[in-house]
């Protein structure tokens, strides 16, 4: 009797003793038993427990401070790329089972369910372990330089092919020529959040979450804010898309970190309707924004219930996505591209499927945390064409196009209207007798004066691109600007203002 008391008590003490390490440790997730009966569910199940029973093996290295290996972290990126792949594929999953039995929904729900609560436990934590790993090697990194060079190899400045003389003919180093982008020429929705009140949600737009328009600081620029969610759409009134058509917008942030998960994603949809649930044939574009690793682009297609698309690629955006930085969209009939700033991300030559017409565009941001990393857009604009304007030029002797963009109220070229310009470029480097007389034009805003003269100095700086960048000899080049004298279409709307800023380049 005596000894069974003894050993109660023991056990009660042993249990006192380890209770706050078993609080601490994070309760694991038991697999579901039994199939669902629907195989894209049952698939989904099994694949969101394999990665769990992968990724919680390491619960405790984080807290232990325990180095992971190289083994250990190919295992851990590889998982994020496959978590990343699944939580996209998980509505597809849950509309596949609104064809199944009332029992079969119940437990599949709940099945699914389950297996996203384990992805979501993998999504937190690989970052956190994956963040470790980096401060180690960072930190192992900087006591090495702080011992100095070891090497003749180490104190090297370059391959000795560096040219530090610079030339006249080099492009600035924030310009990569061979951006090849080139914005569609006939606008069909544009909005820039003026009209629409700061706490607002923009008149222009349609969503089933919330968000909000926003100011920063003492700049005038407006932007709307996204809210995060799976589900949470944000949709422009964009009804009908031809075959050729640019998308355009820009993008900040604020709270992105070395925490944030490499799931926290960016997505931009074509699909066939603009509603608030997602269409059954659609192609997505996404990016990723943790800060402690490379990002990913990832396109995936679902057409007629099938994902003949799923791929991602690495990236490395870290810096750009620290600032404002601009997406640019080609859909060239099926061919679909995508660029942040100068970087070509993705280029699918058969992404768009040849039945379904895509004829909407739907945002989505996911697993950024609420209130903390948060997502904003302005000056998102669509427009008609994008295709090569040299042969436009080359017939018709005349070529306009509003997609050279200038700062607002100056003669600065933004970086992204750098495609037309080389394509303009390449038209004089073939034809070298032609001279081209280059022609701006500025929307009602303002003063009359003031936007005459700055239609002259935008034109004047269209030049100097392409004598200073491209090599064109200024002699074939002149000059002039028309501000709002000229319109094309109504300054009442931001579609017509859009359309009336351009710049056109005529035949002498």
């Amino acid at each position: 009797m005596r000894t069974n008391a003894l050993r109660l008590a023991c056990v009660s003490m042993l249990l006192l003793l380890l209770a706050p390490t078993i609080q601490a440790q994070t309760k694991r997730i038991k697999r579901p038993r039994g199939s669902i009966g629907v195989s894209s569910a049952d698939r989904f199940v099994r694949e969101s427990f394999d990665l769990y029973d992968k990724v919680y093996r390491y619960e405790s290295y984080a807290e232990n401070g325990t180095p992971l290996s190289e083994d250990d972290i190919n295992v851990l990126e590889y998982a994020l790329d496959d978590v990343d792949g699944l939580l996209l594929s998980a509505p597809n999953v849950i509309a596949d089972l609104d064809g199944a039995g009332a029992l079969k929904q119940a437990k599949g729900v709940l099945q699914v369910n389950k297996a996203k609560k384990a992805l979501r436990y993998c999504a937190e934590t690989i970052p956190v372990l994956l963040a470790g790993s980096s401060n180690s090697e960072e930190e192992s990194s900087e006591t090495e330089e702080s011992q100095g060079p070891t090497s003749e190899t180490e104190t090297s400045s370059g391959s000795g092919t560096e040219n530090t003389e610079g030339s006249s003919n080099d492009p600035p180093i924030t310009i990569n020529t061979k951006y090849d982008f080139v914005p569609g020429d006939e606008i069909l929705f544009t909005d820039d959040f003026a009209a629409d009140f700061v706490g607002d949600f923009p008149a222009k737009w349609n969503t089933n979450g919330s968000g909000e328009v926003v100011t920063f600081g003492d700049e005038s620029t407006k932007w709307l804010e996204l809210s995060s969610g799976y589900g949470t759409l944000f949709v422009p009134d964009v009804t009908s898309l031809p075959e050729e058509y640019t998308i355009e917008f820009d993008v900040r942030t604020a709270g992105i970190s070395r925490k944030t998960s490499s799931t926290a994603r960016f997505r931009i949809s074509l699909e066939e309707n603009n509603g608030l649930r997602q269409t059954d044939n659609r192609v997505e574009l996404s990016v990723s924004y943790p800060q402690y690793t490379a990002n990913e682009a990832r396109i995936y297609s679902r057409i007629k219930g099938q994902d003949p698309i799923n791929n991602g690629l690495a990236a490395e955006l870290r810096e750009e996505q620290l600032q404002i930085h601009h997406y640019a969209i080609a859909v060239n009939k099926r061919r679909v591209r995508l660029w942040v700033n100068q970087k070509k991300l993705l280029d699918v030559p058969r992404a768009l499927p040849e039945t379904a017409i895509m004829n909407s565009v739907k945002l989505n941001i996911h697993t950024f945390k609420d209130g903390v990393e948060r997502l904003f857009i302005s000056n998102f604009k669509v427009a008609k064409g994008g295709l090569d304007l040299r042969r436009t030029l080359l017939n018709d002797g005349q070529v306009s196009t509003s997609g050279i963009l200038f700062d607002s109220g100056s003669a600065s070229i933004k970086p992204q209207s750098y495609g037309i310009i080389k394509q303009i470029s390449q038209v004089l480097a073939q034809d070298k007798n032609m001279k081209l007389k280059i022609v701006g034009h500025t929307d009602s805003d303002g003063n009359d004066d003031t936007n005459l003269s700055l239609s002259k100095q935008r034109a004047a700086a269209v030049k100097q691109a392409l004598v200073s960048i491209y090599g064109v000899d200024g002699s074939r080049l002149s000059t002039d600007g028309k501000g709002e004298q000229d319109p094309i279409a109504d300054n009442s709307s931001a579609e017509g203002k859009a359309k009336n800023r351009r710049v056109v380049f005529i035949k002498e």
